[in-house]
């Protein structure tokens, strides 16, 4: 006759399991543990891991990573039987994600770098893929507005700002060909029409400098004191696919 029996736990091991991970929340409301070099026990972790993402599902978390470095690889088979998958591997570490609501996983996709779209839509009134593409995908998708691409208005590169990638995160100025506003409520928390002036007087406009530089830039453009950079359609070389030039062309004659 044989019976089966649960791993004996030493006392530190009982007291590691009673805790979650500590891990730091990101800007799109989810997780992100980094586990040090210190050895842990994979059923220490397997439990660990278990009490943190109860905790976190109870708060609502989206996106869990967890990067694991190499000397701890005897972890990814726990983490992997708790939903985790492989998103990126470097030489020194794995990162594991896990998307915990019902919904849609939007977490992005590795890459050796991520670009971000900023589009500064402008009406009559002052209110306010490929790039291009992307600029009018973003806007139609987060606030249901139909918008045309009209420039590049700046772009901030921010080197290994994203788990060790570069960032580039592109402000477009864009024209609306509709008005009506629906939020995609599972990506921004709000969304409005505002005169010009009352967005640039938003604390957190004031409070940092990037925001503070682009409107400065977005002002200059709706004075017609600034000129970005135009979406060219070029062939190419290394493709038979259409690709974009984008220039600014205030003395060109081929736009």
């Amino acid at each position: 006759m044989s019976s089966s029996t649960s791993p004996v736990l030493s006392e530190k091991q009982i007291q590691q399991v009673d805790r979650i991970l500590e891990g730091e929340e990101d800007h799109h409301g989810g997780v992100i543990v980094e586990m040090t070099n210190e050895p842990l026990d994979p059923v220490v972790f397997a439990s660990l891991l278990k009490a943190s993402l109860s905790h976190w599902r109870q708060e609502g978390k989206r996106g869990i990573w967890i990067k694991i470095p190499i000397e701890l690889v005897n972890l990814v088979e726990p983490a992997v039987k708790e939903g985790f998958y492989f998103h990126h591997a470097e030489p020194k570490y794995l990162m594991l994600v896990h998307w915990l609501p019902g919904t849609a996983n939007t977490l992005p996709a590795n890459a050796s770098h991520r670009v971000g779209i900023g589009a500064f839509v402008l009406n009559e009134k002052n209110e306010g893929e490929d790039i291009c593409d992307a600029a009018v995908r973003e806007v139609k998708e987060e606030t249901g507005i139909d918008a045309k691409f009209l420039e590049i208005l700046a772009f901030r590169q921010s080197h290994k700002s994203f788990f060790e990638k570069s960032d580039l995160f592109f402000v477009c100025m864009m024209q609306p060909l509709s008005s009506d506003i629906r939020p995609q409520e599972a990506e921004i928390e709000a969304a409005q029409w505002m005169p010009y002036e009352e967005y640039v007087a938003q604390p957190f406009v004031q409070k940092y400098e990037l925001p503070r530089r682009i409107a400065d830039i977005c002002s200059a453009k709706k004075d017609k004191d600034y000129s970005g950079f135009s979406a060219v359609p070029i062939s190419s070389a290394f493709s038979e696919k259409q690709d974009y030039l984008y220039l600014n062309g205030q003395r060109l004659d081929f736009l």
